[in-house]
């Protein structure tokens, strides 16, 4: 038996231990769609999938509380899938390995899934639960929220009843987000004709053990990104040493800051040796430059089969010279917030090889004018390489309401519960929230949750202690939910 099934409060990790045996990487999420359906049929709820693939639940009142405003619980049901180097981990079919050190919960070399498992696993608990006083409760567990917000994207109007909602996607105890950011995915692609190869010989090389992180949360740490840092050297390895270009891989997430990237290189044999200390001179760099940040940091070449294909050299110099202008990271904060991002972007994925070149970012911001912006701006970079831009997945963010009732009536419980103030504010990761209200707009809104660290890495880790008074915080609220 999983040592954290041991933990309290049982209702919680008891379910979360539950959906750690499930698969549920985005975009494979059929198997918790039915484990969440048989959940509910099992603890006596009403439940379906509706057309979008999201999970709806429904509880009734606790007799005496049918007058009280109904409450809907919302979470998303995939997870990051991202795993070390060394895991043969397949996310479609195996569960994730937990074990618990120095009061933080971790998984075995792969992310832990507590975004947002722990959200799920909450809902459940209130869904089963006999011993809570509480009003109409509605549950909404979305499906593939980490690569696009699909669920909540394709929600029906209609289908949800609610006056109030309490996302349960938030990664700070303490905190209620009462705002964040909206977003849009940036997608280039280039088809080209390959040319054969008339180098002597070929090389990988590989970039990784960066810290990777969330594209929203932690943009603002300075924490390097795979791709960027291949480009300068790839960069100087095709100007000082005539090599060129067979393939590029980096990143795996839109939503990830991409920890590795590798590429296959054809140059002189002469040149080899040359490459081999451009790679260390530039590990080396790396570590300097990001001194504090970066630790561990794996940059090497290795030799392989020399490849029949190249890039035509006037593309690889276009795309190369796109992808080294790309903006990558922070590009303002909110001039009134100065503490918290307002537009970003991440350059998360490239895969060029075989005739097509695809480069995928996403851009942040909690200004529309500035989301398209942005967007305009990485469109234009890659129509200098002669790539075609899509624009697509656009959603916008959620504008903050101090006066909120559910947000006073939170911090009124987390007062009396910890005789310590809340932390109010708005976040640059994208929550659900924006794209619920832009359907129900009548809904009182907010987010909380309890710690997790490092969210889409490998290094994704629970703080132990910060469950339980999140389950009473949530309950004792529910408890106090107003009347209609």
């Amino acid at each position: 038996m999983s040592e954290i099934r041991n933990l309290q409060p049982a209702a919680i990790w008891r379910n979360f231990d539950d959906l750690t045996q499930i698969p549920r990487p985005s975009g494979h999420v059929e198997k918790v769609q039915e484990f969440l359906l048989d959940f509910a049929k099992r603890v006596g709820v009403e439940a379906f999938k509706d057309p979008a693939g999201n999970i709806v639940m429904r509880k009734p009142a606790t007799p005496g509380y049918e007058n009280r405003k109904t409450v809907l619980l919302q979470a998303h049901m995939d997870m990051v899938p991202q795993k070390s180097p060394d895991s043969n981990h397949n996310f479609e079919t195996d569960p994730i390995e937990t074990y618990v050190e120095d009061g933080w919960v971790h998984a075995k070399g792969t992310t832990l899934g507590s975004d947002d498992g722990m959200g799920v696993a909450a809902i459940m608990g209130i869904m089963e639960a006999n011993d809570i006083k509480h009003g109409p409760v509605e549950a909404l567990i979305t499906r593939d929220e980490e690569t696009g917000m699909y669920g909540a994207n394709e929600l029906p109007e209609g289908e949800l009843h609610s006056d109030i909602l309490m996302n349960l996607d938030s990664e700070l105890w303490g905190k209620f987000c009462i705002g964040s950011a909206g977003g849009i995915d940036v997608t280039s692609t280039l088809e080209y004709k390959p040319v054969d190869n008339d180098q002597e010989t070929a090389v990988k090389v590989t970039l990784k053990g960066l810290r990777g992180g969330h594209s929203g949360l932690e943009i603002n740490e300075g924490r390097a990104n795979a791709n960027k840092e291949m480009v300068r050297l790839v960069r100087k390895a095709v100007a000082e040493m005539g090599a060129r270009l067979a393939q590029w891989h980096g990143g795996n997430m839109r939503n990830a800051i991409p920890f590795k990237a590798e590429v296959v290189l054809a140059l002189p044999k002469d040149q080899v040796e040359n490459l081999k200390a451009l790679v260390e001179k530039q590990r080396v760099a790396i570590e300097d430059e990001f001194k504090g940040i970066e630790k561990g940091v794996e940059f090497f070449v290795e030799d392989v089969e020399n490849p029949k294909e190249l890039l035509p050299c006037e593309i690889q110099d276009n795309l190369v010279d796109a992808i080294y202008a790309c903006h990558n990271g922070v590009i303002r904060m909110i001039p009134s917030y100065p503490k918290v991002v307002e537009t970003s972007s991440n350059l998360a994925i490239i895969n060029i090889e075989a005739g097509k070149a695809e480069i995928k970012i996403l851009a942040r911001s909690s200004r529309e004018d500035m989301k398209e912006y942005v967007a305009t701006m990485l469109e234009s970079c890659f129509n200098m390489a002669g790539m075609r831009t899509m624009l697509s997945g656009s959603y916008g963010g959620w504008d903050p309401n101090p006066d909120s009732e559910i947000l006073n009536l939170l911090k009124k419980v987390y007062k009396e519960q910890t005789g310590e103030d809340a932390t109010v504010q708005a976040d640059h990761a994208g929550l659900e929230c924006s794209v619920i209200l832009s359907k129900y707009p009548g809904m009182d809104v907010v987010s909380l949750g309890p710690t997790l660290l490092s969210p889409h890495t490998t290094s994704e880790r629970f703080k132990i202690d910060t469950a339980e008074p999140f389950w009473k915080l949530l309950t004792a609220t529910l408890e106090q939910i107003p009347e209609k």
